[in-house]
């Protein structure tokens, strides 16, 4: 009997350590993207390491800063004045904070300007998460 309880105790322990290791790399194994380093452009990466992501995101830029009280602003102000260009300057942080804001409190940690991952070669697809930017600017 206890013969027989040894042979099955052997595979019984195999098959245990195999489901252990195959549970925690599951989650290590989770689909990590990244942008080809001869297609990184920062200037469109407003959140994240291109180098490394899961759930990126994408917003549509000028419609968060369109959205902000400064751009409303530098419309009134003169064209290419000091003022005007002072405005931009603070609707361009605003919308950088409120994305920022998106970021750390969500799960998004890639967010780019809307269309940029999409035409990459393979594309990558993105939630877009402008709504999300627009309610921090409320905040």
């Amino acid at each position: 009997m206890i013969e027989n309880m040894n042979r099955l105790g052997s595979p019984l322990i195999i098959l245990l350590i195999l489901l252990y290791f195959f549970a925690f790399n599951a989650v290590a194994m989770a689909e990590s993207m990244a942008i080809p380093p001869e297609a990184v452009d920062d200037q469109r990466i407003f959140w994240g390491t291109a180098s490394s992501f899961e759930k990126p995101g994408s917003v549509d830029y000028n419609a968060l800063v369109s959205a902000t009280t400064e751009y409303k602003e530098a419309v009134k102000a003169e064209k290419n004045t000091a003022q005007y260009w002072l405005f931009i300057s603070k609707a361009n942080d605003r919308a950088i904070r409120a994305i920022s804001s998106v970021g750390s409190e969500t799960d998004f940690d890639l967010i780019v300007l809307k269309g940029y991952l999409e035409g990459l070669t393979p594309p990558i697809e993105t939630e877009d998460i402008t709504e999300l930017a627009l309610a921090q600017l409320s905040n």
